[in-house]
């Protein structure tokens, strides 16, 4: 078992080291040759002597190609024109695998990219991407284990959609019809009168041919219900979650953010409370800069974009007209043509990163507003039985961890924030 990193190297200056990794980069000044290693850590420069090795080693490097895998034994030493201001000596150098001609160059398109997916995950760029993923979900865990949240675990096969027939996946299910999940919602509300309070991170699917930076057909959902929370309380969460998050990375990781161009100041800056905007303000302001949106729209890219691009913090966009939004919104018993609910949209021009709401809580609401939406109300049997036995308000939301990431990160396309990308047009690798 290797038991030495790369990120291990700093404290072991002067010793004697065994490091396994891949060839990152490799160039030739007569008798040294100056190899790059990486490992899931990092990278660190070796350096190949002739007079240093025996000819197996000499001859082992001089041949080795990039992406070829490798066992170097060495003695550490510093120097700061080097990656990180170290680099080790080598004594000798072993090929593990030799490597053809690796297929991904500086200048590879984007599709071959997509293509080869595969190969290109090991790229330094998606590796720091799936590393601040990684640290990013242990934030939001953590930030729901304080606050008494339990975690649960809905099903992904569903007959009852959440948001509209037209983005769900049709499976057949043995001898019936069934869907992939657009979202747990319906099934996090049923846990609220024995957990209270609970969260989910699982995959959602949603049948969209949007073709844009933000959508994708597969993505992993982050999703919250409370009981006794109301709209207010369900905002305060959110900007919390976000502002923690944010904080948890700058103060921990802030060299994965300036990786991608990101200051952590900047993130250290997004501190509740959030601005908030109503919806009819919103598409008035999005009229005076061109947009078209006509009131009971809803929000498009383009719009979110315009809202928020010249934005520092993250905004609220609430009370959407109640007819531009799913069946299970309460209505605003104050003005009940737009209902409870907010849309959180990040700033810099990312849009949207988290949707959420009060919920119908009430058994006639309910049935009533399934009856308007022509929705069959069999499917939704089970569902409308939680307004039976001991209902209360309550409230959820759901982000979408790569949205999230996409806005953190400065990404230009949420593709590069998910390991294997599924949009309209790709399904492999």
């Amino acid at each position: 078992m290797k038991s030495l990193y790369i990120e291990d190297l700093k404290d072991k200056i002067g010793q004697d080291v065994v490091i396994y990794g891949w060839v990152h980069r490799k160039r030739r000044h007569g008798n040294l040759i100056f190899i790059v290693i990486r490992d899931g850590t990092g990278i660190v420069q070796t350096s190949v002597k002739r007079d240093k090795v025996d000819d197996s080693s000499f001859a082992s490097a001089f041949d080795v190609t990039y992406e070829s895998s490798v066992c170097v034994a060495g003695k550490v030493a510093q120097d700061a024109r080097a990656p990180g201001g170290i680099e080790v000596v080598v004594e000798e150098f072993n090929t593990l695998n030799l490597s053809p001609e690796f297929p991904i160059k500086k200048d590879t398109g984007t599709e071959v990219l997509m293509d080869m997916r595969h190969l290109h995950l090991r790229s330094r760029r998606l590796t720091n991407i799936m590393k601040t993923r990684k640290y990013a979900v242990d934030y939001l865990r953590e930030f729901f284990d304080e606050r008494g949240f339990w975690e649960v675990s809905p099903p992904i096969f569903t007959q009852a959609g959440v948001e509209g027939g037209s983005t769900l996946f049709n499976i057949k299910y043995f001898d019936t019809q069934v869907y992939l999940s657009q979202s747990a919602q319906l099934y996090n509300e049923a846990f609220i009168t024995s957990l209270e309070k609970i969260f989910v991170l699982a995959p959602s699917f949603r049948a969209e041919k949007s073709r844009t930076p933000r959508h994708l057909i597969e993505y992993w959902h982050l999703e919250e219900e409370a009981a006794f929370y109301d709209n207010e309380d369900n905002m305060k969460f959110q900007e919390d979650m976000v502002s923690n998050v944010c904080e948890k990375l700058t103060m921990n990781h802030g060299e994965l953010l300036e990786f991608f161009g990101r200051r952590p100041g900047e993130l250290r800056s997004v501190q509740p409370p959030f601005p908030r905007m109503r919806y009819e303000k919103a598409v008035e302001l999005l009229q005076s800069l061109g947009s078209g949106i006509q009131h009971g729209d809803d929000l498009g890219v383009e719009d979110e974009r315009l809202l928020t691009e010249d934005l520092s913090l993250p905004i609220f966009v609430t009370h959407y007209p109640y007819r531009a939004k799913p069946f299970y919104m309460r209505r605003d018993p104050e003005d009940p043509g737009y209902v409870l609910n907010a849309d959180l949209l990040a700033p810099e021009g990312h849009g949207e990163i988290v949707g959420g709401s009060e919920r119908i809580w009430k058994f006639d609401e309910l049935v009533e507003r399934i009856h308007e939406d022509n929705l069959p109300e069999e499917a939704y049997s089970w569902y409308i039985d939680l307004r039976r036995y001991g209902s209360v308000p309550h409230s959820g939301f759901g982000m979408g961890i790569e949205r999230l990431l996409k806005w953190i990160l400065k990404l230009e396309h949420i593709r590069d924030a998910v390991p294997f990308p599924r949009t309209p047009s790709r399904v492999s690798p």
